[in-house]
């Protein structure tokens, strides 16, 4: 696979249908805001094509297009792609895992209203000065503001709530991916501050903002998360699909080739 430069990015959204999908929103967030990179067999006539954001990758197109180690960029990652491409998957990694997926569209009001934070705990929109607080939630929670290309970036964006106390963020929900239609949020809370119903909160405060932007929120989590299907149904949110998703492990190639970059990425396509 080559790396693609952004000339003429946009002819390929056709590989991703649009709708109230992750892969959808994800497609359209990479093309928004110019994070993430885009992927193909080839720059004229790719066969198959790949975007990825944040540890997230979505493959399509024809799996026997593919040479022995092309996937190679996409180690410890996680994987969308058609069941097709499951043989080129297990052939490129030393392991790859599937996860069902439950992926919920906002379709009502919250379910009852927020509670009343606890004392000394503030909930309000981010803004660009929270980077610093964000930046402080650490390695464990850096997963958070990934697809924003750090904190500044998602403190930036005017896509993100959370909860403070004396200037600790407790809690942080956001945009993930930004669709045109769709924005697909996330949300975590550090673990002392857990079961003290921020993340209620913050989501509620966070699809008001998103509904007066004229779209509609999604969340999407794992089938065994019991804790964030609970707070989707109790924030509004109703199952819409399912899918599966794959972990991948290293590359079973001893040494992972250097991505290309196409030069005219634009031509025939």
């Amino acid at each position: 696979m080559i790396q693609l430069r952004p000339n003429g990015l946009s002819a390929l959204t056709r590989w991703f249908p649009a709708g109230p999908a992750v892969s959808a929103t994800l497609v359209e967030h990479v093309l928004g805001t110019g994070t993430g990179r885009w992927w193909a067999d080839s720059a004229l006539q790719p066969q198959v094509v790949a975007v990825s954001c944040a540890n997230h990758v979505l493959l399509r197109g024809d799996p026997h297009a593919l040479a022995l180690g092309s996937l190679a960029p996409f180690a410890d990652s996680y994987v969308e792609a058609p069941s097709r491409f499951l043989p080129v998957l297990g052939a490129s990694f030393d392991r790859i895992v599937p996860a069902e997926r439950m992926v919920y569209i906002r379709r009502a009001p919250a379910f009852s209203p927020a509670p009343r934070s606890p004392h000394g705990v503030t909930v309000r929109p981010l803004v660009r000065e929270d980077a610093r607080a964000l930046a402080a939630l650490g390695p464990t929670e850096a997963w958070i503001h990934a697809s924003w290309e750090g904190p500044a970036g998602l403190a930036a964006s005017g896509c993100g709530w959370a909860a403070f106390h004396k200037g600790r963020i407790l809690t942080v929900a956001c945009t993930y991916f930004r669709g045109s239609v769709y924005e697909d949020i996330a949300c975590a809370t550090v673990p002392d501050r857990r079961r003290e119903h921020l993340a209620h909160a913050c989501v509620t405060g966070l699809c008001a903002d998103i509904a007066a932007r004229g779209r509609t929120a999604i969340l999407s989590c794992s089938r065994d998360d019991r804790a964030s299907r609970l707070l989707a149904w109790t924030a509004g949110f109703r199952l819409q699909r399912e899918y599966v998703r794959y972990a991948t492990g290293r590359p079973t190639a001893l040494r992972l080739p250097r991505p290309r970059v196409s030069l005219h990425a634009e031509d025939g396509i």
